[in-house]
């Protein structure tokens, strides 16, 4: 009998409402040739507009954005762009620039839309290294609270009515006399510095404001002081065999730290000659930086003055002023600086201008200028000056200044609240903020005209003398903003568009240094393609000094510490100054220090915890420089005693859905001394009768329990046996009647599985490993791994394929498990990735009832997640516990609010990975759709394979190239030599599991007088 089937009652009772519908199958909607086509208003037919309505405006200009070829006009997708193909990843040379940090970048994008941001091998800054916080950035693409329009006094308006007023008003300004200030973070782009010279031209009572929400100004006057150069230095990490950092947090945060981590890692990796650089933290609280020191020394915020005398006359300074001799371990670092003076480099943290010219003079003393320090290739990425920030407020409380134009700074919200900005603001007549939303300080402005996404703009940068980059457009603008270079201009009175004004630029300014670079398209297109040019690097030279010392001592004598608590406010790894707050992808990332995720928390010592009877969770209020919050207390061994800490970029209140209301602001609090911003002040602290905060961490422990997860040494031991820390593992067997070791390879019942082609793996040098995050972003990007937010992380749920484990040490026997719960007071860090290990021996494919994992014959451990039933007996095996269970629905789902729950956040998912459902298991899969697509195209090209050819998001997103993947069955592979390297070991390697993961010994250069 021959069988009917129907898809619904209608059909089957054939009800003449679906007869009348059943061959049209967009219903009222048109075929998209007809849809795009403008009809006239009283057409009956659907037009362009009402498509828009039946979409959705966000989803739909996305959509729209993503089928326009975005230099300079669209094209409807029924007519595909030439170098647009379905299934096929375009790759563009970009610049990502925020006014905080600087990265060189290729951006990947699908059907024309960007879905994930990759470093820029090319640039000799980065080397192919990003940060989370770059990796994050293409999410903030697609972010639904960015404003659709410009607005004025709150309210939707054309651009033609706000560039008619704006004008208008700015006329009348510039005919009266009235001051005009642009206040923007720091500007690295050429062209947009000729833009506001143009401005300043038309309107000569213009003043161009920098203002840097984290300042390095005392740094800029210092230079300026001692050696006639109001710039920021670049320094050579990889050329110091001796790193001292007072307090400066490089790796993550300082000046430059993408090109800092790059460099400081170089010198860290062992060779063949077994040496490397000995790394000194002098510092408050825990770091990042700090962590990966192989010697961290605590002192209190206001020591640094006298850390920094007592250095200067160990190393033969003049001063007869009383310094810091009582501390052995400074007088101990100067001996180590003077004995490798021309090898040296001193590093401060300190916005003290005091503190920075005392930084400058030890630097000369240890002649580092010319070897580890560049005055003649300068930075330009911090390049604020705290002291025309200060009289731009008092300006304009004054009244005098008339108009206000601001561009990528939000001062209502970072600057400390004695200053009053709010207040300030409101004496001004003209206000226009750039903003992408209205936030603390746009909110406030009577005009906000947004400007484009980096990833929709074109732009310049000169991140360092000698260097230029390009920021090109990946997809055309999605709502309706406009570059804020275009919307100066044409209140300057010049109508071109700012592309064609940079491309001017280049010809003019740029083309001509260049010798035999061809015809101008020539070089323009081979600019682009590049995203960067480099013109050769004048040659470092040392400095002497200029300029009055013993002023600055006498101010460092005359400012003594006080004798009570210190608040130290600094930066996150992931959040950094803020301007990403509303990012799911950083909220959700675990600080790789505390490992806690979406809060920002007050950091005590563990005695003084137990002095005033803290413990993790209460709220206590903390009062600084006449302003309060309230915060809970995170117990953070490594603290100096009197020391406690506070992250800015946290208590956002018109940030976003994601930011709003999550934690306090600790910008409020802080400090101006002597013209500058400082990251620091006398602090009290009180615990309140709230009830105890709860915090989401992704790790509670603090040790691994006896087991050898992570295996370190030092550098003399291990020049001595170069398995030091790594001794072969041994599992006692009864043979002839006798105990005797053996290697586990040796007594394993496995069949071995055969790998005929390739054996993907990977190897990860725990030396290299700084724990900065920028992985754990970048496989989310890459592979759709949801954000499951707060609670779920309280409840053990996170959902990231990759952690980063930090490991503290403890002064507790091995055997005693309760005393190794708690750490040492300054404990030493350690970090170490763990993703899925793919075994080959792997626990968890021989409990599966449905055989949902299996192992591949390039030996990855796979997930069959339509075979899945969710049993979790996978996860309970794992002895490495990477595996992570889908308990919820995370996409469209009301209770997951994050980019997957809308409909323009979903434009950055990957779809080569498919969104899994609820209910099923998920894990690190070696980024096999890249794989895939190497081999296919290999296979095309009817070639093998080449080392290096594929890389996982991970390891291409790390800064110090900690993470090698590669192929175990090409002997010629970096991954094959490092199964010889007898630093390699396997995690748990007595189970017996076989991981394709290695990973390589942590060796840290320790002075042995000096631990």
């Amino acid at each position: 009998m021959e069988k009917k089937y129907w898809k619904g009652l209608e059909e089957l009772r054939n009800d003449a409402e679906f007869v009348k519908h059943k061959n049209n199958e967009f219903s009222e909607l048109l075929p998209l040739d007809e849809i795009f086509t403008t009809k006239a208003e009283n057409s009956t037919s659907t037009n362009r507009r009402d498509f828009l309505k039946f979409m959705g405006f966000g989803i739909a200009a996305a959509t729209l954005a993503a089928c326009e070829t975005p230099v300079k006009k669209a094209i409807p997708y029924v007519v595909r762009p030439e170098e647009v193909n379905p299934g096929t990843p375009n790759y563009y040379a970009s610049t990502y620039a925020d006014g905080h940090d600087f990265c060189s970048i290729l951006v990947k994008t699908r059907e024309g839309r960007p879905i994930k941001v990759d470093g820029n091998d090319l640039c000799s800054l980065t080397k192919g290294g990003t940060s989370a916080r770059v990796q994050a950035s293409v999410l903030s693409l697609y972010d639904s609270g960015r404003l659709k329009t410009p607005t004025i006094n709150g309210e939707e308006a054309a651009w033609a009515k706000v560039d008619q007023q704006i004008t208008k008003e700015l006329s009348d300004i510039a005919v009266a006399g009235g001051k005009v200030r642009i206040l923007s973070s720091s500007i690295i782009s050429p062209s947009t510095k000729a833009v506001i010279a143009e401005f300043v031209a038309k309107y000569p009572t213009t003043k161009h404001v920098t203002y840097d929400a984290v300042s390095h100004s005392a740094m800029i006057t210092a230079n300026e002081e001692n050696f006639g150069k109001a710039v920021l230095p670049t320094y050579a990490f990889n050329k110091a065999e001796l790193l001292v950092s007072v307090g400066a947090d490089f790796l993550t945060n300082w000046i430059s730290p993408i090109e800092n981590s790059y460099q400081y890692a170089q010198k860290r990796k062992l060779d063949e000659s077994k040496t490397m650089s000995r790394h000194i933290q002098i510092e408050s609280m825990l770091s990042l930086t700090g962590s990966n020191a192989d010697t961290r020394i605590r002192i209190a915020p206001g020591d640094v003055g006298a850390t920094l005398l007592a250095l200067y006359n160990k190393l033969g300074g003049s001063s007869s002023a009383p310094s810091f001799d009582a501390h052995e371990e400074v007088n101990k670092v100067a001996a180590e600086l003077a004995a490798a003076k021309g090898k040296a480099l001193l590093v401060c943290g300190s916005n003290d201008h005091a503190h920075q010219v005392l930084t400058n003079v030890i630097n000369v003393l240890l002649e580092s200028y010319g070897n580890t320090i560049d005055l003649d290739n300068p930075s330009y990425i911090r390049q604020g000056r705290d002291a025309e920030m200060t009289q731009l407020v008092n300006d304009m409380q004054g009244g005098e200044v008339k108009a206000l134009i601001m561009y990528n700074t939000n001062p209502a919200y970072t600057l400390p609240t004695s200053m009053k900005f709010e207040d300030a603001i409101k004496k001004v007549g003209l206000t226009v903020s750039f903003a992408d939303r209205a936030d603390e300080t746009a909110s406030m402005a009577k005009y906000i005209c947004p400007d484009h996404h980096y990833l929709e703009s074109w732009n310049d940068a000169m991140p360092r003398a000698g260097i230029l980059t390009l920021t090109q457009p990946t997809i055309a603008p999605i709502f309706k903003t406009r570059a804020a270079q275009e919307s100066l201009l044409k209140w300057a009175g010049n109508d071109t568009n700012y592309y064609d004004y940079m491309r001017n630029q280049w010809r003019t300014n740029t083309y001509p240094t260049l010798q035999g670079a061809g015809t101008f398209e020539s070089f323009w297109n081979q600019s682009l393609q590049n995203g960067i040019i480099e013109m050769d690097a004048r040659p470092a030279t040392f400095y002497t000094l200029q300029g009055d010392l013993s002023r600055h001592i006498t101010s460092i004598v005359g400012n003594k510490k006080s004798e009570g608590i210190a608040l130290v406010i600094y930066e996150k790894t992931g959040l950094g100054n803020g301007n990403q707050a509303n990012n799911p992808w950083l909220q959700e990332l675990p600080d790789p220090v505390t490992k806690i995720t979406w809060d920002n928390y007050l950091c005590v010592s563990p005695a003084m915890a137990k002095e005033k009877g803290l413990r993790q969770g209460n709220v206590v209020e903390v009062k600084a420089n006449g302003q309060t919050v309230k915060a809970p207390v995170v117990v953070q061994p490594g603290l100096h005693v009197n020391t406690v800490a506070l992250a800015v970029g946290y208590g956002r209140t018109m940030a976003g859905k994601v930011a709003n209301n999550i934690g306090a602001n600790a910008y409020s609090m802080v400090s101006l001394v002597n013209g500058t911003f400082q990251m620091m002040a006398a602090a009290e602290v009180n615990k309140t009768l709230d009830a105890d905060y709860a915090l989401a961490s992704t790790q509670t422990h603090h040790t691994m329990m006896g087991r050898a997860l992570l295996k370190e040494s030092t550098l003399a031991e291990y020049k001595q046996d170069a398995r030091a820390g790594n001794p072969p593992v041994l599992i006692p067997v009864m043979e002839d009647h006798k105990q005797v070791g053996k290697a586990p390879k040796d007594v394993t019942l496995w069949a071995e599985h055969e790998f005929p082609n390739h054996h993907w793996g990977m190897s990860i040098d725990l030396n290299s490993c700084i724990g900065c995050g920028s992985c754990v972003v970048a496989c989310s990007a890459e592979n759709n791994v949801p954000v499951v937010g707060k609670d779920e992380v309280m409840r053990s749920r996170e959902m990231h394929w990759m952690r980063i484990d930090r490991y503290y040490s403890s002064d507790a026997d091995a055997n005693d498990l309760k005393g190794m719960e708690t750490a040492s007071e300054n404990p030493k860090v350690a970090f170490q990735p763990v993703m899925c290990q793919h075994c080959n021996h792997a626990p968890c494919e021989t409990v599966c009832p449905v055989a949902a994992t299996t192992h591949s014959h390039d030996g990855m451990n796979q997930m069959a997640y339509n075979r899945c039933v969710g049993t979790r007996y996978c996860a309970n095996n794992c002895p490495f516990k990477v595996r992570r269970f889908n308990w919820f629905k995370y996409s469209d789902n009301d209770q997951f609010d994050y980019n997957m729950n809308d409909d323009l956040g979903k434009m950055v998912l990957n779809p080569d990975v498919v969104v899994r459902s609820r209910g099923v298991m998920e894990k690190c899969s070696l980024c096999v759709q890249r794989i895939q697509y190497s081999k296919l195209t290999a296979k095309k090209e009817k070639r093998k394979i080449r080392d290096g050819e594929i890389n996982t998001a991970c390891a291409q997103s790390c800064p110090t190239k900690a993470i090698t993947f590669g192929d175990y069955n090409d002997k010629n592979s970096k991954l094959a030599a490092s199964t010889v390297d007898e630093r390699s070991y396997q995690l748990l390697e007595e189970l017996d599991v076989r991981p394709n993961v290695l990973y390589k010994t942590k060796i840290r250069n320790i002075n042995p007088n000096q631990a």
